[in-house]
């Protein structure tokens, strides 16, 4: 019981408690001198404590209207290993105790006191998604109104079964729902209700919400229903929430260096194929994306395969091929400038067909005329191609060539030709894949 209620001093409180018993009323008259001081003697209520254990009611037959609101402070866990939403809400109840009234004009114009809540009936209110026992800590009062409504408020550490879709993550949206139900007392006994609107229940929420933890309230919708468990049909109200996380740390921790590291290897292609530093330079870049992707695993979902997993297989995916390129590029121009392999006529054509009047390397015969770029004779080992010019290819080299009348010079200006046609086809793919990872990241972040 609650004393210390700041009443005048010198003056009679008189508290009636009508106990309104089956077939039969009680009134009890309080004596409240030294209220003020003293509070009020627990033996006055005694008879409404001791009925603590039953239903209150006076026809069997009305249901006992319990009214449910609550305000969610926190989303402390979302366990997507286990499916399980932990959060933390201060549940609201109130109902009616036909057996307590007073006037409070007899009483000092006093319309509620307060009482330990152990000492008065509690709805066995509880939420059918949990998965451990509510902890609720000792001590709680609630509040009784002259007109005998209980309004009891008690916090709750909830861990509930939530059905948790990881696939946008960290832009990923989650739908939990929250059940309260009866357990015990069926629709005919007991019927639930709001003691706030959902609007309400939400800006409330949202405010406490909005300002810490990892996700964000977007919003909360109810509904009323009637559930058969067995044969017994129970009164619920369902409230089903939208959660999203806030992406920040994520995009900067994750996706920000990622990106980076795969435009450092895109560039990488500005430098010439045949340079020695050039395969060492993407080998580095490749180790260091794994150390990154280590050390960033704990901030992944432990389960499941999210699209940035998919986003970072892909960038790994590309990185390797990389290297693979440019250490075959690399052998090829090794070749070339030694015993320049023949060329398929299917690819001597389509190198013809794709390159047109447009080269990467220029021919030796442009070499002479000043060509742009890295002329054969530049490579390591390659003959000057004026020696080469006028030279009609024997037997034996036209038979090497697969029949064809290509020279020596010809052949390696093809396979240089064909080396940078395929760092351009593969640079422009990193392109590509950077701006579609740009646009995809955008268009999730404002969705």
């Amino acid at each position: 019981m609650e004393g210390g209620w700041p009443l005048r001093g010198g003056f009679l409180l008189c508290l009636t408690v009508s106990l309104l018993l089956q077939g039969r009323a009680n009134a009890f008259t309080i004596n409240c001198s030294g209220f003020d001081q003293y509070g009020v003697n627990p033996a006055v209520l005694q008879a409404i404590f001791d009925q603590k254990d039953f239903r209150p009611f006076i026809n069997y037959s009305i249901p006992t209207h319990v009214n449910i609101s609550f305000t969610l402070s926190a989303i402390l866990e979302v366990n997507v290993q286990l499916q399980l939403l932990t959060s933390f809400l201060w549940v609201k109840m109130i109902w009616n105790n036909p057996f307590i009234s007073w006037n409070p004009k007899e009483c000092g114009n006093i319309n509620k006191f307060a009482v330990t809540a152990e000492n008065l009936w509690l709805p066995d209110i509880f939420i059918v998604e949990s998965t451990d026992v509510d902890q609720i800590p000792e001590g709680l009062s609630a509040y009784m109104t002259h007109e005998g409504d209980i309004v009891y408020n008690k916090p709750a550490r909830i861990t509930s079964v939530c059905s948790l879709d990881i696939f946008y993550f960290p832009f990923d949206q989650q739908n939990c729902t929250l059940t309260f139900s009866s357990f015990i007392y069926t629709a005919e006994t007991m019927s639930l209700g709001m003691d706030r609107e959902v609007w309400e229940i939400v800006d409330t929420s949202r405010d406490i919400v909005f300002r810490q933890g990892e996700w964000e309230l977007l919003g909360i919708s109810k509904a009323t229903l009637k559930t058969f468990v067995g044969s017994r049909l129970f009164d619920r109200i369902a409230f089903f929430l939208a959660i999203r996380r806030r992406p920040s740390l994520y995009v900067i921790n994750l996706l920000v260096p990622s990106s980076f590291l795969i435009a450092i290897d895109a560039l990488s292609f500005y430098l010439p194929a045949e340079n020695e530093n050039r395969a060492p330079f993407k080998i580095t870049l490749l180790l260091g994306y794994n150390v990154f992707l280590l050390r960033m695993s704990d901030l992944l979902p432990a389960s499941g395969t999210p699209l940035i997993s998919v986003y970072f297989a892909l960038c790994l995916s590309l990185m390797v091929v990389s290297l693979l390129e440019t250490i075959f590029i690399t052998h090829l121009l090794h070749l070339a400038t030694t015993q320049p392999p023949p060329m398929p006529r299917w690819l001597h054509s389509l190198l013809l067909y794709c390159t047109g009047s447009r080269r990467c390397y220029p021919t030796a015969h442009q070499k002479e005329n000043k060509g742009l770029g890295l002329t054969p004779s530049h490579l390591p080992g390659l003959k000057e191609p004026g020696e080469l010019v006028g030279k009609e290819p024997g037997p034996r080299e036209a038979k090497r060539n697969g029949g064809s009348e290509l020279t020596r010079a010809q052949l390696t200006d093809l396979w240089m030709e064909f080396g940078c046609r395929m760092d351009t086809f593969l640079f422009r793919l990193y392109l590509l894949f950077l701006a579609s990872s740009v646009i995809t990241v955008i268009v999730l972040w404002n969705t």
